[in-house]
């Protein structure tokens, strides 16, 4: 495993960090597996972790404690998220902070996350969808100013809504943010534009989440592929958005290196840049864990590849299914 600096918060973080969405609210998760393959993560060398209250409200934070607590002598990083209070992902343009993020919810909801990661303090709290037009709001600010004086968070980040990387720009520019995790892939490089050179500016530090564009870069799914209904991809992978995501996969299958699966090559080519810290993938079962932590070994792909991989680029706007 390689390991890069995470901005100001001056961690150094495994290039392959983990998502665990997918282990709490998925169908096909089983807690056995769920276990082995997070302990595996650890022994190959993954130490940062991330989840959210709203990943089966608490349950996979309560899973992230007993691993911090089972793998105490180790120092393992971890982040969790603040769910807006209108519960409704991603925000939008007409919400207002109060409907989302008023200071009393912050605190109670980082309240929460502490008991279920069984700790006094959070690594990395973040909110879990954001408005720019919230920047210069100060309650907010108070807020997190009360929960680092008291030693429950040490550093703050904002997670980005679906394909809006840029509403968050003012919101960086008051110094009061850490991090922030954004989706980066190889159909999404919008953050390349205007997010990314601000983050290096600002030596914030730069998660990339949905490496896979929720399953699509790993090759696997058809335009046939059907999830059940109490599985959130069913939401998300709506005809419309099948179809189009499985067209633009397949035309990457020429490309694909020989020994390399299109997931791997997805990872390296996000590894290729350096504005990024660490790629969180969902990993539930033992071979994805040990696939995905096997492309941090510090060899990067050509460099007529990576050029090749960019004119793939697939600009997309928030819809009413890419929650």
């Amino acid at each position: 495993m390689e390991y890069r600096r995470f901005g100001k918060t001056n961690w150094n973080i495994s290039e392959i960090g983990y998502g665990m969405w997918g282990l709490a609210g998925w169908t096909g998760t089983e807690p056995g597996e769920v276990d082995e393959a997070l302990e595996r993560s650890v022994e190959l060398g993954c130490n940062f972790f991330d989840t959210a209250w709203g990943y089966g409200a608490g349950a996979s934070e309560k899973i992230l404690g007993n691993l911090i607590k089972k793998y105490s002598s180790k120092r393992l990083y971890f982040a969790t998220k603040i769910p807006p209070k209108n519960f409704t992902w991603p925000s939008k343009p007409e919400f207002k902070l109060e409907d989302c993020f008023p200071a009393s919810h912050i605190i109670e909801y980082t309240e929460k996350s502490l008991k279920n990661l069984n700790t006094d303090c959070i690594d990395l709290q973040q909110f879990h969808v954001w408005e720019d037009g919230w920047a210069d709001q100060d309650e907010w600010k108070r807020a997190i100013e009360k929960l680092k004086l008291e030693g429950k968070i040490k550093h703050i980040g904002i997670s980005v809504n679906r394909w809006e990387p840029d509403n968050v720009l003012n919101t960086l520019r008051t110094g009061l943010i850490d991090t922030v995790q954004v989706i980066y892939n190889i159909f999404d490089q919008a953050p390349e534009d205007n997010l990314f050179p601000l983050c290096r500016k600002l030596d914030i530090g730069v998660i990339a989440r949905v490496p896979f564009d929720e399953g699509t870069l790993t090759g696997a799914l058809t335009k046939e592929t059907v999830f059940p209904k109490d599985d959130w991809r069913s939401t998300y992978f709506v005809p419309e958005n099948l179809i189009a995501s499985v067209e633009h996969a397949d035309a990457l299958r020429p490309l694909i290196p020989s020994r390399m699966s299109m997931a791997q090559m997805a990872l390296r080519f996000i590894l290729c840049n350096d504005d990024v810290h660490t790629i969180i993938p969902g990993m539930r079962k033992l071979r994805n864990v040990e696939a995905n932590i096997a492309t941090s070994d510090g060899k990067k792909l050509p460099p007529e590849l990576v050029e090749e991989l960019k004119e793939h680029r697939w600009n997309r706007m928030p819809t009413s299914w890419s929650q």
